[in-house]
């Protein structure tokens, strides 16, 4: 039988480019380069810090859609927490911490080390306009309501 021979040697050439392609995947991964991001999440009223913040990161396509996969991180007692190893390219940044407003913001990642200080605000409260607001003018009147539809003729 010679197509044994044949077939066996065309199987050990489609192995060895298989196991190249994957090992020059992996390779241009590890080449890409990464950064060193630090964070810093403070109380906007008085800059003290917060600890045990969450700080949640995830990658961002080109056309803005949030990737797979994250990374949740939290704040020690300095209102600190950092990552080493984000790679390049747009990153969502996403800060929880009870008793404060959600943060969120897209970044830019394009250097080595970068350094984020995030300052969350308490929750405001709900509008209402049964209350008084500075600021608003009580003499005039607002004209927000639709004129009422002509009433339908019987025919």
């Amino acid at each position: 039988m010679k197509s044994a021979p044949i077939v066996c040697s065309l199987a050990c050439l489609l192995l060895f480019f298989a196991v190249l392609g994957t090992a020059s995947a992996q390779k241009d991964k590890e080449d890409e380069p990464t950064a060193v991001l630090n964070f810093l999440i403070v109380k906007e009223d008085n800059g003290k810090p917060v600890r045990n913040a969450a700080v949640i990161m995830h990658p961002v396509s080109n056309h803005g859609k949030q990737g797979r996969g994250g990374l949740e991180l939290k704040t020690d007692s300095n209102g600190k927490t950092s990552f080493d190893g984000i790679p390049y390219g747009k990153l969502r940044v996403q800060v929880l911490a009870s008793g404060f407003q959600t943060f969120g913001e897209d970044y830019e990642v394009n250097q080595g080390k970068m350094e984020f200080v995030v300052k969350l605000k308490r929750p405001q409260g709900q509008y209402s306009i049964y209350d008084d607001h500075p600021g608003d003018k009580k003499d005039e009147k607002k004209d927000d309501k639709a004129p009422p539809p002509a009433a339908a003729k019987p025919q």
